[in-house]
């Protein structure tokens, strides 16, 4: 078993092997790092503060990429879409300390902040309501605000926001984030999570500016029309 900060000759190796082809000295591929955040442990599977683990297994089992590896204090996978290498992170830190994990990660494979996507729940979206963002803040996202800080403060990194729709009521938002899904919302998030593997392909084909142009085009309606449904 590796360590939590153990290098894995496998991933290396499919690095040096994808970023420069024989055929094409000039012309290197640039990896992207996604990395979808929540709470490892059966107690928190499937509850809405995970849905940025179930994002990263929906792409993982498109492509029929494993996340069986431990790599930075993360289950980790990776793999090639159309030429490009992605790596794929879930950090096992819990929520608020994801920086722990993503922070080492992007350093470990010199990524630039704007190779990586972050994805996560959105209180601030209805459920089943996808954003893309080249860049932004955290909004009181406590998983956020731990990777901020263990990227240095820089912000310039892709999110991929997952609506969950606010609290009913009084609720308390840290009780209802951690409540799973009821039946008809969790149909929403299935279908968001599917036509989020759809988003990142289609980031990985055409970059993230027109990637977010398009998403959130086309998400706009599906806002207008989900808004008042009950979560």
């Amino acid at each position: 078993m590796l360590s939590a900060g153990q290098p894995m000759f496998t991933c290396s190796r499919l690095l040096r092997r994808s970023f420069c082809t024989a055929s094409s000295s000039t012309s290197c591929a640039k990896p992207w790092l996604f990395i979808g955040l929540g709470n490892p442990g059966e107690k928190y599977r499937g509850t809405r503060h995970n849905v940025g683990f179930d994002m990263i297994d929906a792409f993982a089992q498109s492509l029929g990429i494993s996340m069986a590896s431990i790599h930075f204090k993360a289950l980790f996978g990776e793999g090639m879409v159309g030429g490009t290498p992605v790596l794929l992170a879930k950090p096992q830190t819990y929520m608020n300390l994801s920086g722990e994990s993503t922070g080492p990660l992007a350093a470990y494979y010199k990524l630039p902040l704007n190779q990586v996507i972050v994805m996560f729940d959105d209180m601030d979206l209805p459920c089943g309501v996808l954003r893309v963002q080249p860049k932004g803040g955290h909004g009181r996202h406590k998983g956020l605000m731990s990777v901020i800080y263990h990227f240095r403060g820089n912000r310039e990194f892709g999110r991929l926001r997952i609506g969950i729709g606010r609290p009913p009521g009084q609720m308390d938002p840290r009780a209802f984030s951690l409540q799973k899904f009821n039946a008809s919302a969790r149909e929403r998030i299935d279908v968001a999570l599917q036509e989020g593997v759809d988003v990142l392909k289609t980031l990985l084909a055409k970059g993230l500016t027109e990637c977010a142009s398009s998403t959130n085009t086309d998400q706009k309606y599906k806002h207008l029309r989900l808004q008042t449904l009950p979560v």
